[in-house]
Formats: structure tokens, C-alpha cells, sequence
């Protein structure tokens, strides 16, 4: 299955999530809830998928962990807040360079609407459409 499907699946697992519960619960409450509407879409799906860090040339497993992992290849980091502020789009995106990964969602579910809510994170992805939700890593300059 190609990556932008996956996150069309995502977004419509969400958007039914958000639509069912309702926005305002704990997150961890979203993240078993969109894990199982997932998998009963076929997805393999992983939930606290540690991101691992170097440090000093030592790698340590857990230096973080991202809510869902979907079929190995689609990051999705959950919150339910008011608003979602700038370091919520940075968190992805460094996920997204440990993980070596091209695509992640960040869904709050704490938004008054799904749409409001919802954010693609891109960590130089060329696939799928044209999206006004992207983030792009910067290339260090030589």
C-alpha cells in the first residue's frame, strides 16, 4: 500500500475518532481508540514506537516514543490541547529524521474540529498532492 494511502486511512480513522468520542478526552484514550479502528482496517500498527537517540556514539532505545507507527512507515503523534503550538510540529518532525521516515500526522483531537486539528509533517516527502499542511526539514547549508 502506498504511503499516501496509509495517511488517507489515518485521516479518515481520525476524522471518525474525533466525530464518535468528541474532542476534549486524554489522548491516551484516542491513541487506543485510532490504534484499534486502524488495525480493524487491515493496518499493522505499533503504539509508543520508541524513537532512538545518539548520543556520544551510543544509541539509546527510548529516547522518546511516538504514539503510532502504521505499517512501519507512517508516524502519528496524538495530542488533545486547546491549540497546538509550534514545538508540537518540531516533535514530529524530529521523530520523523530519527525514524528515517518521510511522512507523520499530527492529529489534536482537542480541536473543536477535526479539521482544525489535523497536520501533515513532511521530512522531504515528494509523493502524494499538493498539501497547504507541510512542514519541510531545512537541508544544512554548505
Amino acid at each position: 500500500m502506498e504511503l499516501e494511502e496509509l495517511a488517507r486511512i489515518a485521516v479518515d480513522c481520525g476524522f471518525k475518532v474525533h466525530t464518535g468520542l468528541g474532542p476534549g478526552l486524554l489522548e491516551s484514550v484516542y491513541e487506543v481508540v485510532l490504534a484499534h479502528s486502524l488495525t480493524q482496517r487491515g493496518l499493522y500498527v505499533q503504539r509508543q514506537y520508541p524513537v532512538p537517540i545518539m548520543f556520544e556514539g551510543i544509541q539509546f532505545e527510548e529516547g522518546f516514543r511516538a504514539d503510532l507507527l502504521v505499517e512501519e512507515r507512517l508516524l502519528i503523534e496524538l495530542k488533545s490541547v486547546e491549540q497546538l503550538a509550534p514545538v508540537h510540529s518540531k516533535q514530529v518532525l524530529t521523530y520523523l529524521r530519527l525514524l528515517n521516515l518521510p511522512l507523520g500526522l499530527l492529529i489534536n483531537f482537542g480541536a473543536p474540529t477535526f479539521k482544525a486539528g489535523v497536520k501533515r509533517i513532511v521530512n522531504n516527502h515528494t509523493d502524494g498532492g499538493a498539501s497547504t499542511l507541510r512542514i519541510h526539514q531545512q537541508k544544512p547549508k554548505d
